[in-house]
């Protein structure tokens, strides 16, 4: 009986690149030129380092606390934001800059790779969780008592969640791969460690609701719903990616034909689900 392998083995698979991003989805855009998508990410990145900056050094010389700058998860979810769009501005120029024929990420080692990848997954995620439990717990009457607290808390709190957006609704990204929602967890989970030992080290809780000396029973409530809404926020972004790239396909087939044609998702993206596999990455 032959070898279904031997038999298989001369027959090239469809679709299959040994090279990151063939599609180089990750570094355009629907509607945006490859310059302009670059200058804007690099532009977003720029003004978050300096709201970052700004309230870090405002901390330690008005406060004198800038110690607890960086135990806040809000603050690193927002580091993670800057150093993507950095990151992918800096990768978007050098394809355009390339005349569209590849960008260095491409290149590098596979770790790599694929911890910009994972990058992407938290930085379309985490700002939604955070915007939503700030505002539905933790707002108060300081949030806009001086102009600098309402400058703070709007590029935080809410501007971090239309970064996300910006990413998910206005490149060619693809949804991110489902094994990277149980990393994304399991990285949320891990920052309860940081919450304890800061208050351990330093005496407090970065948020009240952490506090299992006031919350009691509630505490393992607030916690299983933190990690609900990573959920929630992961499925609500590969949906609307989904949605981005079914309209997309459908306006290039218009603009592309008289015919109407029903658009189908490109097969490469359907290996996302696959870590292992070299075609179609998430972003």
């Amino acid at each position: 009986m032959e070898d279904k392998r031997a038999q298989g083995a001369g027959i090239p698979r469809p679709h299959v690149s040994h090279t990151l991003d063939a599609s180089h989805a990750l570094v355009t855009s629907p509607v945006l030129h490859p310059i302009a998508l670059a200058v804007l990410r690099l532009t977003l990145a720029t003004y978050a380092l300096f709201v970052g900056l700004y309230q870090l050094i405002e901390e330690a010389v008005k406060e004198h606390d800038a110690g607890t700058f960086f135990s806040y998860f809000t603050h690193l979810s927002y580091i993670g934001l800057i150093a993507y769009m950095y990151a992918a501005g800096v990768q978007t120029l050098c394809y355009a800059l390339n005349r569209r024929k590849g960008y260095p990420l491409q290149q590098w080692p596979r770790v790599l790779q694929h911890l910009h990848i994972l990058l992407y997954s938290t930085i379309t995620t985490y700002p939604m969780v955070v915007t939503v439990i700030f505002w539905a717990l933790l707002s108060d009457s300081d949030t806009f008592s001086t102009t600098l607290n309402a400058w703070f808390n709007i590029s935080e709190h809410a501007m971090n969640t239309g970064y996300a957006l910006f990413e998910i609704l206005l490149t060619n990204a693809g949804p991110s791969p489902w094994w990277h929602l149980p990393a994304c967890v399991a990285m949320l989970a891990c920052y309860l460690g940081v919450a304890y030992i800061t208050h351990a080290t330093q005496g407090f809780y970065t948020y009240s609701f952490l506090d299992p000396g006031k919350e009691h029973a509630k505490l393992a409530g607030y916690i299983i719903a933190v990690g609900v809404a990573e959920c929630v926020a992961f499925v609500l972004a590969r949906g609307l990616t989904w949605i981005r790239m079914r309209l997309s396909r459908r306006m290039s087939y218009a603009s592309s034909s008289d015919t109407e044609v029903e658009p189908a998702i490109d097969e490469d993206w359907q290996e996302i689900g696959r870590p292992g596999s070299s075609v179609g990455y998430a972003v």
